[in-house]
């Protein structure tokens, strides 16, 4: 018996010491709508969904609600990042931008770890790190980004401007050669590669050859990036997660966005993961990608910090979604939707936002619900007096929150 609980322990060690590690890069392809991905059909997106999924998500947050949030890029991008909509990020468009950093992002979440995780942005426009990211700003606690290969739309002598702003399409060139290289040699843990050039294409040609022309070419910069994840999977011990996805759809003749239009607001995703069943169930945003890869890696994110993301992941347990609150006279109706049958829930109500100043919510705890249960009156008289209210119904595979101005 003693040699069975040794061999077991010995196998045990083994198991964990021939773990995979785990990394993860995601690829913004700026203002490509998801009609269009899929009547192109682009070979290296779908190469990669045929290792795990692809599917329609939206951006936009609420339309008409307290999270509606234009279809703008810079917006988009960070929602991805946060993992939050305008309401609480605080960006509103592509200049003038004040993000909030007590909403963290996801390279925020990656260096706040105990363990010491490398990332890396490939990026055409010098703003995603230095302003949305935040990079050195005391707000993000000094966040430094260990790889970095940006700056191209500044070097006017490397990338004069061109007809068509085709300058644009060069610098997307080099930042997928420079991505393919950092991760074949650096391996970062974690990754944002971001190609700029078909925005400017549907701002300028609309719906038609041109556009749909450098979309594909965008795919062949994308096809680089998915080269070199699967060259690190084959010569090393690791897994990669991959993400390709937009930040906004378009308008109905392809030039313009930034509305709550459904083509404006319909976006995609494409994983090499296996997802669940929220992936596929019409409810997946762009808010979902932080969350399903902080999950896929295996970061540890604070309490305070996750009750204020919007997103559910997609890959791994989820159990609850679409959460919801009808206000009735002095109480509060809240409903929501299960994946999983008879999955407990836990409520919890807070009556102030100290969160959004930098400071800590007083959350409290209104009742453990059995399995089954997919509804909840708060009677208000029993809270603190206020005109806001924010809630989180908790599963064991995810939460969802929601707020109320009464």
């Amino acid at each position: 018996m003693r040699c069975f609980y040794y061999l077991l322990l010995t196998l045990l060690c083994c198991a964990g010491l021939s773990a995979k590690t785990k990394k993860a890069v995601y690829i913004i392809i700026d203002g490509v709508p998801a009609d269009q991905i899929e009547r192109l059909h682009p070979s290296a997106i779908f190469d990669i969904a045929s290792r795990g999924a692809y599917g329609r998500a939206y951006t936009g947050g609420e339309i008409g609600g307290y999270s509606q949030t234009a279809t703008i890029s810079a917006i988009g991008y960070t929602n991805l990042l946060t993992s939050t909509w305008f309401n609480k990020h605080n960006v509103g468009g592509n200049s003038n931008l004040k993000p909030n950093y007590n909403y963290w992002t996801i390279f925020r979440i990656a260096k706040e770890q105990p363990e010491d995780y490398k990332t890396a942005i490939y990026s055409s426009w010098t703003d995603n790190r230095t302003v949305l990211i935040g990079e050195g700003k005391k707000e993000t606690n000094n966040l430094k980004i260990d790889y970095v290969k940006d700056g191209y739309d500044l070097d006017t002598v490397r990338f004069p401007k061109k007809e068509k702003d085709l300058h644009i399409f060069d610098i997307d060139e080099q930042i997928s050669k420079d991505a393919a290289a950092g991760i074949r040699k650096d391996a970062p843990d974690l990754s944002w590669v971001y190609l700029w050039y078909t925005d400017d294409a549907g701002h300028i040609a609309g719906n038609g050859a041109f556009f749909d022309e450098y979309v594909r070419k965008a795919d062949n910069q994308v096809a680089r990036v998915w080269e070199a994840v699967k060259y690190r999977e084959a010569n090393f011990d690791e897994e990669w997660m991959i993400v390709v996805t937009t930040d906004h759809g378009r308008g109905e003749n392809g030039h313009g966005h930034g509305g709550q239009f459904w083509r404006e607001r319909t976006t995609w995703i494409s994983t090499n993961v296996p997802v669940n069943s929220h992936f596929s169930k019409g409810a997946l945003a762009i808010t979902d990608i932080a969350p399903s890869i902080c999950r896929y890696i295996g970061f540890e994110i604070p309490q305070a910090v996750l009750w204020e993301q919007d997103g559910i992941p997609f890959i791994g347990k989820t159990d609850i979604y679409d959460l919801q609150t009808v206000p009735y006279d002095n109480t509060v109706e809240l409903s929501w939707k299960s994946y999983t049958e008879n999955v407990p829930v836990t409520v919890y109500a807070a009556t102030d936002n100290k969160f959004k100043e930098g400071g800590k919510d007083e959350w409290i705890k209104l009742a453990d619900l059995p399995g089954g249960v997919d509804k909840y009156t708060v009677d208000l008289q029993n809270l603190p007096a206020s005109k806001f209210y924010k809630f989180v119904v908790q599963a064991p595979g995810n939460h969802l929150n929601r707020w109320l101005f009464k």
